[in-house]
């Protein structure tokens, strides 16, 4: 009876500390890489190389938790490696479209966008791993989508300087289009898990995070060597704004912040939930639209200002849906467990004999 409480203050503790590190990826590493093209930077396949390349630090708490097992499992069986390895592909392809999109916009108007993921989620989810809509997903997607559609309307208005129209859009579409791809990548881990016939835990799930990282590092390394971006390097260096030494800095925090993301996301519902993990991502939205302006002097418009109300009220009318179906089922199943004891419990009369 002691271990409950204690386990139970222990996932409260994991819970903070990895809330703590997702919000630190969340908020830095979109900065970053924008900070990376503001000051000189050109290559794409690079930033997308970044945004998981520091997989490697995922082994630390890995093989803490498996040296602590007694029984020395394989982590991931056949069927997850190889849902693992296709879902990392696509991971590799949407970073790529992420990076376009920061390349070509600034954070403010980014971050809004992928704001429109939770609305992919919804739709992908249904279909593969038949996730009901509800009038509150349905009212989530359609004020995602009124907010993004307010944004292209005006999309001119903070246009950086030097940058034609065609550019601005480009990198509005392919933004949305990471949007998009990563409402699918989501849905697809889940069906993973569902599939994978093996009991998901912490060191299965760091195990399944490293496998998409590693096929996503490996498209986005190919390519680099196909745009020649590792040979450029140096010289890229040489002519950033900031200097060398910053650059490499740049580089190398890049890949810390975005680690740092998939690290505090992975802790978070492990400790909790996806739901949670996705209403911790939605409140840090605000800041980060706010650090954007503070930092890159990024113009912050009336219909910003309307799609991040519509984004945030899309979002709370989501996970509020969702909240009432986990109550339901909650309550349904207790309600189950308590007929079932109240079925045994009840004495059968048995006829006196004659």
């Amino acid at each position: 009876m002691e271990t409950q409480p204690r386990e139970s203050a222990m996932k409260k503790l994991g819970l903070l500390i990895s809330s703590i590190i997702l919000a630190v990826g969340s908020c830095g590493g979109p900065l970053i890489m924008r900070l990376y093209f503001i000051h000189g930077g050109r290559s794409i396949w690079l930033s997308s190389f970044l945004q998981t390349a520091g997989f490697p630090i995922i082994l630390i708490p890995f093989l803490i938790d498996y040296s602590r097992r007694r029984d020395k499992f394989i982590p991931l069986k056949p069927k997850l490696f190889v849902a693992g390895a296709v879902i990392g592909l696509l991971t590799g392809l949407d970073d790529y479209f992420y990076a376009y999109g920061v390349s070509k916009l600034p954070v403010s108007t980014s971050s809004l966008i992928i704001a429109t993921q939770l609305g992919f989620v919804a739709v992908f989810a249904f279909f593969l791993v038949k996730h009901k809509f509800t009038a509150y997903s349905i009212n989530a997607v359609v004020l995602l989508t009124i907010g993004a559609a307010v944004l292209a309307l005006h999309a001119s208005g903070d246009k950086p300087k030097g940058e034609s129209d065609k550019e601005y859009m480009l990198g509005f579409v392919m933004t949305l289009a990471a949007a998009a791809l990563y409402g699918l990548i989501l849905p697809l881990m889940e069906l993973a898990y569902a599939k994978s016939g093996q009991t998901i835990g912490f060191t299965v799930v760091l195990g399944f995070q490293m496998v998409i990282s590693f096929f996503a590092t490996a498209l986005c390394a190919v390519g680099m060597l196909a745009n020649g971006d590792f040979q450029r390097m140096p010289i890229e260096g040489r002519v950033f704004k900031l200097g060398i030494a910053k650059y490499y800095a740049i580089v190398i925090t890049s890949a810390l912040l975005w680690q740092m993301f998939f690290l505090g996301i992975t802790g978070v519902i492990f400790c909790s939930s996806a739901l949670f993990s996705g209403v911790v991502i939605t409140f840090l939205l605000p800041p980060t639209e706010i650090l954007a302006v503070l930092f890159f002097r990024e113009k912050f418009q009336a219909e910003k200002g309307v799609s991040l109300v519509l984004s945030l009220w899309g979002f709370v009318s989501y996970f509020y849906g969702e909240w009432l179906t986990l109550r339901r089922r909650e309550k349904r199943m207790s309600l189950e467990m308590i007929g079932g004891e109240s079925a045994v419990a009840v004495p059968i009369s048995v006829p006196p004999p004659p």
